[in-house]
């Protein structure tokens, strides 16, 4: 498929940023790396650092390296920060942007003025560094950005790009879907994509429906019968009557509710802004009276030097970068174990995490289907072997044996392309193989029938049976009951004789439990999450049934079955009103929503592009497993943001007033100069203890 009818909407999050509006990734990840490659020759040739490694450089032009490169950092690579500052101003909710602004305004000012000879305050180093650090700080923020656009460009690439529009002639003409209209008849090969919502008028197959309503089984469909775009017919052509196109069919719906969910969530508030605003209005403060009392007390040079150095110390380079540095690390760490973290803030929500709701198909089961009961009857089996033409057919069938009936109903459905037919077979060839079967035919809606040396065999559901007016024989009745109470698909195999068809035995096919799913609840248990929930589109029986082998606890645990996808949205809105904080755990395109609207959306990296555009966490193999190791990750990582946090709060608790000169009557100032390494010292202290994440050890998947 192609991605070829672009999701509106989709830049909503880009939108709701509102300090890096403008801006992308790439933007600051261009901004860096030339800040960067202009910032090293103005660290080189600065008079402090080269006091500092005790070398000297001279050549012509020297004076003019600082001053011109570093105008081209300032106005170039501190351009967004500029930007931001205004927006904060508008706003009139000053913080980071606005402080980190002031900070390399006033480095500027005061670098051009030195550069001109009105002072000398050299702050060319420090101003480049501080941008090129920002930049990288800002440019992993940005990552995240875009997500909406990713989501419902996804959704968008169900639909096929074109249609075999039938003309009145009932010859097929291929045309854009963009193109179809309501009343339009189309034509839907076996493989191919329902292209608009409509009715079958002509045909019956199997549709594979699990990208809309989460059921695993396909679904047989015939005249009459509606269909939705987007689906599969997986064993025979179809044609239907469009009844809905555009913004009005299921897939636009399900696109709306993935806008709406990702417009809602509430963007949380960083840390890190709350204490820059706080920072800003008090190194304003203490700049404006270390100005005022120093131009009372002393000369106005000196009052200049004492405020400048006040900025430079609350110059927030460890406040900006205590939260992106963590993240960084964190998702590198993540990585590793098998985790990518797509949303910045995802880490820092998942440590509040009380409820993990998992989807069931292909999440807590591999959403494909395994033979789990055979049955062979025995009287099926005497008539066959007493009245068959061949011996090697008696051989087959002989001995009431279970793996016989396995072995001859995978030599039927070798050449079909159904997915319980490729179970079974997978069954068989297990168990030591099958015969070899000819004149394969597909019996649509029904089952397929083929012959084994000579002798017709059939294998189908129901509707066979009722076709060919077959009882069940009472010795397969009740082990197909508990199949069938488990939700389990239940086919029969029948053999053809001239006068009639016997029943030899059943299969039971499920969607087999992940058995790494019970550790993963166990895990997550342990972690002292309080509620687990599982929601599915399938039947209840088969709901109750996966929920009572992973061990959900009655009267704690929850289990929604035969929800659609606008339900799925729900039910997490549902319990987020009850006060529980959700996480929510899918890989199918039926629970983009709720991956979109719940507190953290944790995609199963084998899904869907669509559930992993609209999470915010996705794990790279399909094992539940890695839910804990995000929680785990999610608490070491934010104890490292508020230990980082509190360390820069900390050194501008103390350094502000040392910078603003309370302690000069004592003889203990600070130089610009000075304020300039602590600033550096206290970037290294944070670094240095978020690289201490590297030291979390999160389980592997699987």
């Amino acid at each position: 498929m192609h991605g070829g009818h672009e999701g509106h909407g989709g830049s909503a999050a880009h939108r709701g940023h509102d300090k890096h509006a403008g801006h992308d990734p790439q933007a600051f990840r261009r901004k860096f790396w030339l800040s960067l490659a202009l910032t090293v020759p103005i660290v080189v040739t600065s008079h402090m650092v080269m006091d500092w490694f005790g070398y000297r450089l001279d050549f012509p032009g020297i004076e003019l390296v600082g001053p011109v490169l570093g105008t081209v950092v300032f106005a170039y690579g501190g351009w967004p920060f500029l930007q931001g500052a205004a927006r904060e101003i508008a706003d009139r909710a000053p913080g980071m942007m606005l402080l980190i602004a002031m900070a390399i305004t006033v480095a500027y000012v005061a670098s051009l003025a030195t550069a001109l000879g009105a002072f000398d305050l050299d702050f060319w180093w420090e101003l480049a560094a501080l941008v090129t650090i920002m930049l990288l700080g800002h440019w992993q923020e940005m990552k995240a950005i875009g997500q909406a656009q990713g989501a419902l460009s996804a959704l968008a690439a169900l639909l096929p790009d074109d249609a075999e529009r039938l003309d009145p002639d009932g010859q097929p003409q291929r045309v854009p879907v963009t193109q179809l209209h309501i009343g339009d008849l189309v034509l839907v090969r076996p493989g191919g994509r329902v292209p608009a919502d409509g009715q079958i008028v002509h045909g019956r197959a199997e549709l594979d429906e699990s990208m809309i309503t989460g059921e695993s089984r396909p679904v047989s469909r015939s005249t009459g019968d509606r269909v939705v775009a987007g689906t599969v017919a997986t064993d025979a052509a179809l044609r239907v009557r469009v009844d809905a196109v555009g913004d009005d069919t299921a897939l636009a719906g399900i696109q709306r509710l993935v806008a709406q969910a990702q417009q809602s969530s509430g963007r949380a508030q960083v840390l890190a802004d709350r204490f820059a605003a706080w920072l800003f209005y008090i190194a304003t403060a203490t700049a404006l009276v270390t100005l005022a009392v120093w131009s009372v007390l002393g000369t106005l040079g000196e009052a200049v030097v004492r405020t400048v150095t006040v900025l430079v110390i609350a110059c927030p380079h460890a406040l900006g970068l205590a939260i992106p540095l963590v993240i960084a690390l964190s998702t590198a760490v993540a990585a590793k174990g098998g985790i990518l973290v797509k949303d910045r803030l995802a880490l820092e929500r998942m440590r509040t995490v009380d409820t993990v709701l998992f989807d069931k198909t292909g999440t807590l089961t591999r959403g494909e289907h395994v033979v789990t009961g055979v049955a062979a009857t025995g009287s099926g089996a005497a008539n066959t072997a007493a009245g068959s033409a061949t011996t090697s057919d008696a051989d087959l069938t002989a001995g009431n044996g279970e793996a016989d009936v396995l072995a001859l109903a995978a030599a039927v459905e070798a050449d079909s392309e159904h997915p319980l037919a490729r179970a079974i077979v997978a069954a068989a060839a297990a168990r030591g193989g099958r015969p070899t079967a000819t004149g394969f035919q597909s019996l649509t809606g029904r089952g397929v029938r083929a012959e084994v040396d000579g002798t017709g065999y059939a294998v189908g559901g129901p509707a066979l049976l009722r076709e060919l007016d077959v009882t069940v024989p009472a010795d397969l009745a009740g082990r197909r009951d508990d199949w069938s109470r488990r939700g389990a698909a239940v086919l029969y195999l029948l053999r053809l004789d001239d006068d009639r068809a016997r029943v030899l035995g059943a299969l039971a096919l499920e969607d087999e439990v992940r058995p790494e799913a019970r550790q993963a609840i166990a895990d997550l248990r342990e972690q002292g999450v309080r509620k687990i929930v599982m929601i599915t589109g399938d039947a209840r029986p088969v709901a109750q049934a996966v929920a009572a082998d992973l061990g959900f606890r009655p009267g704690e645990d929850e289990v929604f079955a035969e929800v659609l996808p606008a339900e799925k949205d729900d039910a997490v809105a549902d319990l987020q009103r009850r006060g529980l904080r959700v996480a929510m755990v899918g890989d199918g395109v039926n629970d983009a929503p709720a991956l979109a609207r719940a507190n953290v959306g944790i995609a199963i990296g084998a899904g869907t592009d669509v559930a992993i555009e609209s999470a915010g966490v996705v794990l790279a193999s399909s094992d539940p497993r890695g839910v804990t190791g995000v929680i785990r990750l999610s608490r070491a990582a934010y104890r490292k943001m508020l230990q980082n946090l509190a360390w820069a709060a900390g050194y501008n608790v103390v350094a502000l007033p040392l910078a603003a000169g309370v302690l000069a009557w004592a003889g203990v100032t600070l130089s610009p100069a000075v304020g300039a390494v602590l600033m550096s010292a206290s970037t290294i202290v944070v670094a240095l203890n978020a690289q201490l994440l590297r030291r979390v050890h999160l389980r592997p998947p699987g």
